[in-house]
């Protein structure tokens, strides 16, 4: 007899949970409260009197896409034939202000050349810094592709092997520290931390691996941007049978004891044999679950725990094109310090803001009606809480202008005189409008002490029957590792009520070159 699951969230931890699940012989039907698929990796959309525009909520590339290429393969299909992933030749340009540019790419001698401009003795320190992070990330890899379900899990072998590599007492940069001496190129190898929506001065040194996957595998445009990733996901699942119930939260989840047997939505209530959980978990664990059936993740726990940054979005529509701004730029204030103790304390916005901005027609020219271009703008900023900052509408047109100020300060004149369409995104539209418990766009900070098995678990520890995807769970953040935490919880689960096994094997650096979909895109699209 067919085992019924139903997921809620159709972000890419339930995308890749409700394929893996319908290929283990599971019926499969996946709730999701907004119109599209992705969660926070779909699509903005906007209309313009020259046509429409297509803009990346939040993820703006594809990293190490060999795990979904595993995914898709298992379930036998091919991620390459379903999605076009564009090799960026260049990754991005970093514009220190007043200062010198540096350009990241996966060519090494480039790489180092422009390195040398600001440091020849750090320039010279990137293969030593490679080969730290290769044996880092091939220490650490087990402990990723596994479960962490009680304080023993950080006793086992494989992560008593990692330790000595991992230097848990220190920082990112702190980490860095031992292969560049010039500040402004370790914030070079370690902006990647805002990933996880934490500063490289407080984020754990691990996540040193972050650049340095970019520098090993590459970094992917998906040609129709990231929700075109999650379309094709979508898609595969509905071909393998799954059902997709659009426009449908779930208001409650049914529980007799502490197993959770179903949910009730506006259309009524569905039984089902597991429940797979992709929305945000700290926004789903307050709004589903009383607070009485939650020991170890109760109302008052939550909220003590520390939550990653929020951010600020533009998504402007612009007339003509901007062929010398790069896919993907990182401007970087001359006081980088001070933005992240702005942040980290959230009773203002940065004043000084480095930002991200993404011209992604460079590559994509599709995204845009002919003759326009897309430009993504992202701003970090605190989270919302209790006495922080009131995102009114004062203060959100105070903090546009300040954007596109700052756009002006990066060599950007005229945007604002190009606009055809904007939006804006704020820490409070994160929460009202797209379910993000206060406004934390990366989840759970990746603190030491909210990582592993003190992060909620794949296997739910409050509640039978429940089964955790997504950033807020372990691993963590960041698409592949949010698509390796989806095979981890569909393991659990279809051992558990009796499916075919879900294969989590031949993935990371763990396949012979010649067998990875990672090379094979680089032979395709070569840099």
């Amino acid at each position: 007899m067919s085992r019924a699951v139903s997921i809620i969230g159709a972000g890419p931890g339930g995308l890749a949970s409700a394929m893996l699940l319908a290929n283990a012989g599971a019926d499969v039907t996946v709730y999701e409260r907004h119109a599209q698929v992705g969660g926070r990796s779909g699509t903005v959309e906007g209309a313009s009197p020259q046509g429409r525009f297509h803009f990346d909520i939040g993820p703006t590339f594809f990293l190490y896409p060999r795990i979904l290429s595993d995914i898709f393969a298992e379930c036998g299909r091919s991620l390459e034939d379903s999605v076009e992933l564009i090799r960026l030749g260049s990754h991005y340009d970093l514009l220190f202000e007043n200062g010198p540019r540096m350009t990241a790419t996966s060519d090494i001698e480039a790489l180092q050349r422009s390195v040398a401009t600001i440091s020849e003795h750090d320039a010279a320190a990137i293969p030593a810094f490679l080969a730290d992070n290769r044996a880092k990330l091939e220490a650490f890899r087990p402990v990723l592709q596994r479960p962490f379900g009680s304080w023993r899990d950080l006793l086992r072998p494989d992560m008593l092997r990692a330790l000595p590599l991992l230097r848990p007492g220190r920082s990112v940069d702190r980490d860095l520290k031992s292969f560049f001496s010039d500040p402004r190129v370790r914030l070079g190898f370690s902006f990647q931390s805002k990933y996880l929506g934490m500063s490289p001065y407080r984020c754990p040194s691990l996540f040193t691996i972050l650049a340095f996957m970019e520098y090993e595998f590459g970094i992917f445009h998906p040609r129709g941007g990231t929700g075109a990733v999650m379309r094709a996901m979508a898609d595969a699942a509905r071909q393998m049978g799954v059902r997709f119930r659009m426009n449908e939260p779930v208001r409650e989840l049914l529980i007799e004891g502490r197993r959770v047997t179903g949910l009730r939505t506006d259309a009524g209530v569905n039984k089902s044999d597991a429940v797979v959980l992709n929305a945000d978990f700290l926004a789903s664990m307050t709004n589903l679950v009383p607070d009485a059936k939650r020991r170890r993740w109760t109302n008052r726990r939550i909220a003590r725990k520390q939550l990653s940054c929020s951010t600020f979005m533009l998504y402007l529509g612009i007339r003509g094109t901007l062929p010398d701004v790069a896919h993907h730029t990182i401007f970087l204030s001359r006081d980088y310090e001070q933005n992240f103790r702005e942040i980290n304390e959230g009773r203002i916005a940065p004043q000084v803001p480095s930002f991200y901005m993404q011209n992604a027609c460079v590559t994509d020219p599709a995204l845009a009606p002919p003759g326009c271009s897309t430009l993504y703008v992202l701003v970090p900023v605190g989270h919302t809480r209790e006495g922080g900052l009131d995102w009114s509408d004062a203060e959100r047109a105070r903090y546009r202008a300040l954007a596109l100020k700052r756009l002006r300060d990066a060599g950007l004149p005229d945007i604002e005189d190009r606009i055809l369409f904007e939006k804006v995104i704020t820490p409070t539209d994160w929460e009202a409008d797209l379910d993000v418990h206060r406004g934390a766009v990366f989840n759970l900070a990746h603190s030491l002490p909210q990582m592993l098995n003190f992060r909620p678990h794949n296997r739910f520890e409050d509640l039978d029957g429940v089964y955790l995807v997504g950033g807020g769970t372990h691993p963590g953040s960041g698409l592949p590792v949010i698509f390796e935490g989806a095979r981890i919880s569909a393991r659990l689960l279809a051992d558990d009520i009796g499916l075919r096994q879900v294969n989590t094997e031949m993935t990371w650096s763990d396949r012979p070159a010649a067998a990875s979909p990672v090379e094979a895109l680089a032979e395709r699209n070569p840099l």
